[in-house]
């Protein structure tokens, strides 16, 4: 079986191209840095480091690369004759590989209508759906009407913490033991062949809410108020206990309403609120809180981490003072390599931070949420 997977980074690598090699897939690696692309080429495998406490390495077989920039018609040929796709590039990327995606769709078409799975890897709500109407865009009305009965785009929830690392050999990659990889199987074409470590459900939203609002909130809330007092590392954060405190206190709200709207046994998301803390502290990971606070546009954008839980919050009548605790500190989040970061508090110094609160999360200044946040700030400065 073969596979491509654009994204060798250390997602790409430490979790998606892993579980896709172990699976017995053949894995052609799609990305722009050609030092990662020639390594993989010529060694055709790369070792994965847990961390855990016994630090065991897997050797990662049967993987290639092709340049997206060089080997653009390369890339379309593998893909027209691929089983899977995937993607680990960041969902702002998506729309760079559309084009080359949409080529590889629009050979297979042409002679062949065996199924392909096309799945986005990314942390975001219907990453895949996001894909195929970059892709559609590029298509003919020929190739989407054979496309939409051969392939499917299907949405999937991702969860490892990956941090940034530099080692000697360049494909090396550390990741933490756990991981979820969870897929829509409503989505997917019938008589798909599963891959092995990946959890197929017929409702994905439940999945991606709970991994978005409980791991990706949490980041980055040890992240922003960890910055606030003077941490680099989420471990050293999550070590300060009241700190700890506040994180916590982030995903009781965000557990209120996942339990609320899902119906999850309390008990249950309870435990999985303290699994996730317990990964933030892990000492085998060193994750900077530059890297986990990058993007802060991002992070308060309506639809992400922060905003979206607290508006359904107050929709629902349930706290959500701590979360907007949180969005206070994104914006006071100050990191000059963050180009995001940057352009926040130069919008915070333009337009005053009511109204850069306003541009960015789409709350008016009325909002009870923003006035909230407002209250945090000036606790917070």
């Amino acid at each position: 079986m073969k596979a491509v997977h654009f994204g060798a980074g250390n997602i790409g690598r430490g979790f998606i191209g892993l579980l896709l090699s172990q699976a017995g897939y053949e894995v052609c690696f799609v990305d722009v840095n050609e030092a990662f692309v020639a390594q993989l080429k010529e060694r055709g495998e790369y070792p994965v480091t847990l961390a855990s406490e016994g630090r065991e390495t897997v050797i990662v077989k049967n993987v290639t690369a092709l340049s997206s920039v060089t080997h653009a018609e390369e890339v379309a040929a593998a893909i027209a004759e691929a089983d899977l796709m995937t993607t680990a590039v960041g969902v702002t990327i998506l729309k760079h590989i559309a084009g080359t995606v949409a080529e590889g769709i629009k050979r297979r078409v042409a002679v062949s209508d065996a199924p392909l799975h096309v799945i986005a890897c990314e942390n975001a709500i219907g990453g895949s759906a996001q894909l195929k109407e970059l892709v559609y865009e590029k298509l003919d009305e020929a190739s989407r009407i054979k496309a939409d009965a051969s392939v499917a785009f299907p949405n999937a929830a991702v969860d490892r913490i990956v941090p940034l690392q530099q080692h000697e050999d360049i494909l090396k990659v550390v990741v933490e033991p756990f991981y979820e990889w969870v897929v829509d199987s409503s989505q997917m074409i019938p008589g798909y062949t599963p891959v092995e470590g990946v959890h197929y459900v017929e409702n994905l939203e439940p999945y991606i809410e709970r991994k978005l609002f409980t791991v990706n909130t949490g980041h980055c809330s040890a992240a922003y108020l960890g910055y606030l007092r003077g941490y680099e590392t989420i471990q050293q954060a999550m070590a300060d206990e009241s700190l700890t405190a506040r994180v916590r206190e982030v995903l009781e709200e965000t557990g209120a309403v996942l339990t609320q709207k899902h119906g999850f046994d309390e008990a249950e998301h309870g435990k999985y609120i303290d699994k996730i803390l317990e990964r933030f502290r892990n000492p085998a990971l060193t994750d900077e809180v530059s890297r986990v606070g990058r993007s802060p546009i991002r992070k308060l954008s309506p639809n992400d981490r922060l905003v979206s839980p607290a508006l359904q919050a107050y929709d629902r009548g349930l706290g959500y003072k701590a979360l907007t605790r949180s969005m206070a500190g994104a914006l006071l989040f100050k990191a000059a390599d963050d180009p995001e970061a940057v352009e926040l508090q130069a919008a915070i110094a333009e337009l005053g931070v009511e109204a850069a609160l306003t541009k960015y999360t789409g709350l008016d200044a009325d909002h009870a949420v923003h006035q909230s946040v407002m209250a945090e700030y000036a606790a917070l400065k």
